[in-house]
């Protein structure tokens, strides 16, 4: 960007201030001449008659008339075609709405009185929060805050907690008394409210009546005082209809305080479900649990009635079968433990049967005699073995004695077979006269000569198995195992 560019900008950026600085010139000018306006707005009415005008109206006074004609009649009434065109129910569907209308008038109304009584008594508005036990307070109260004392009017209205609360706050208050016109607006608020709450009950009461009719599924289950408070607080069956069960449990909650005192007694969430008889039925630590279920099967049970599906209550039935099992199922005892068998010991093998399976394994697996004369060793003679040297490895006896078999079959004395004894005496006799060349009981080869060399007659030929022959003859004499007993004489006779 050259000089020449900034230049321009910058006159550009002057001459468009300078049109501001112009406009806001003639601004000012013409804010000048404005004329100032008050902007203070009196929202306190003279009269409660400007803001509610429910209880003197047209729409009031003609359902309370066909609600008292209706309830004259002993003319049964049979429900014919749709419901929605029956007369009854729309008086009863208009009365529900009504009395929703009648709750926001009195809360105008409470609004009405709390700003025209607060110049008196302040510190009510926080001791007592519910609308109608506030303007019943006030009206027994008035100018004179000294009876608050000992008033059994106010004990019927107040816990006596609330009521030595109030008692020490009307005894320090800053408040001033009011005026005979401002005494007697407020009293007039307060007898509107009350005329109010009187046509709301009589409203219930009529729609309690029609309840079989309108819900008969809902009034099973919760019967037809609860469904006709749940109806009325919902603004109607279908407006009940759409709202979930978490907001259905809420429905006549209470906002309750207790002005610095133990909150532990206060039930937060409990409203016209909680309250109802098949709640109230249950054990105290379990009525939560039963609300919750209680408003999950109302709102099922609102959802079929706004559609007439179940006119004579066969589902509202089945619903109330079903809470009563779960309410069984919940109160039931604990099953009772069983008794638990102690685990198996943990012992060593046992020893096992025998048999001939067993004898046949071990005759199969057990110890050869090669391998029985390898583990032992001769006393007192030294191992030429060459493993010896090398491994630490002696075969032992294994090249001393044995017939050189490797495995040899294993014997056992209890199934041997038995020799008899004229066997055995023949194998004896061919032990004593030949059989095999020992030298000094010590094994011999064939070659062994008789012919020894002796001093006095040079060569001489001799037996060399005459004094093995002698020794086994004598032997044989006394303890063979064939012979019988010797008999001996006694040459000192």
């Amino acid at each position: 960007m050259s000089l020449a560019d900034e230049l321009l900008a910058d006159l550009e950026e002057m001459a468009e201030q300078g049109d501001i600085a112009e406009f806001n010139d003639e601004q000012d000018n013409e804010l000048d001449t404005i004329e100032d306006v008050a902007m203070d707005i009196d929202v306190k009415f003279d009269s409660v008659k400007s803001i509610a005008k429910l209880r003197d109206g047209e729409q009031l006074r003609s359902i309370m008339a066909r609600i008292k004609c209706y309830q004259e009649s002993s003319q049964k009434r049979v429900a014919l075609g749709p419901v929605e065109s029956d007369p009854v129910y729309q008086l009863i569907v208009e009365a529900n709405n009504i009395s929703v209308e009648i709750d926001n008038e009195i809360s105008i109304i409470h609004k009405f009185v709390r700003d025209h009584y607060q110049e008196r008594f302040p510190e009510l508005e926080s001791l007592v929060p519910t609308p109608l036990e506030y303007m019943k307070t006030v009206m027994v109260l008035g100018n004179n805050l000294e009876k608050a004392k000992n008033n059994e009017e106010l004990q019927e209205i107040l816990t006596s907690a609330v009521i030595m609360v109030v008692s020490v706050s009307a005894s320090t208050t800053q408040g001033s008394e009011l005026s005979q016109e401002d005494l007697g607006t407020v009293m007039e608020a307060c007898q509107m409210a009350f005329d109010l709450n009187e046509s709301k009950s009589q409203i219930l009461t009529y729609v309690e009546s029609q309840m079989s009719f309108i819900a008969p599924n809902l009034s099973i289950i919760v019967g037809a005082s609860t469904a006709a408070k749940i109806m009325g607080a919902a603004g109607g069956l279908t407006n009940l209809s759409k709202m979930p069960s978490c907001n259905i449990l809420l429905l006549g909650a209470q906002k309750k305080t207790l002005s610095g005192f133990s909150s532990t007694t206060l039930l937060p969430h409990t409203g016209f479900i909680y309250y109802s008889e098949l709640c109230q039925a249950m054990q105290p630590d379990l009525r939560k649990k039963a609300a919750r279920l209680i408003a999950g099967k109302v709102t099922l049970a609102a959802r079929v009635d706004s559609f007439h599906e179940s006119p004579t209550g066969d589902i509202g039935t089945k619903f109330k079968e079903e809470i009563d099992g779960k309410f069984e199922k919940l109160t039931e005892p604990p099953p009772v433990k069983k008794t638990k068998a102690l685990p198996a010991p943990i012992d060593g093998g046992r020893k096992k049967r025998g048999g001939r399976r067993y004898r046949k394994m071990k005759e199969r697996l057990g110890m050869t005699e090669f391998r029985k004369a390898a583990n032992r060793m001769t006393f007192g003679e030294i191992e030429d073995d060459a493993y010896q040297e090398d491994l630490g490895f002696s075969l032992g006896q294994v090249k001393k004695t044995g017939t050189g078999r490797i495995r040899g079959p294993q014997v056992d004395n209890k199934t041997q077979v038995k020799i008899s004894k004229s066997l055995q005496r023949q194998l004896q006799k061919q032990q004593m006269h030949g059989g095999r060349s020992t030298v000094k009981g010590r094994e011999t080869s064939g070659t062994a000569s008789s012919v020894a060399f002796t001093p006095l007659q040079g060569l001489e030929i001799f037996n060399p198995n005459a004094a093995e022959k002698k020794v086994a003859e004598a032997n044989a004499k006394y303890f063979s195992a064939t012979t019988g007993f010797q008999k001996v004489k006694n040459e000192a006779r």
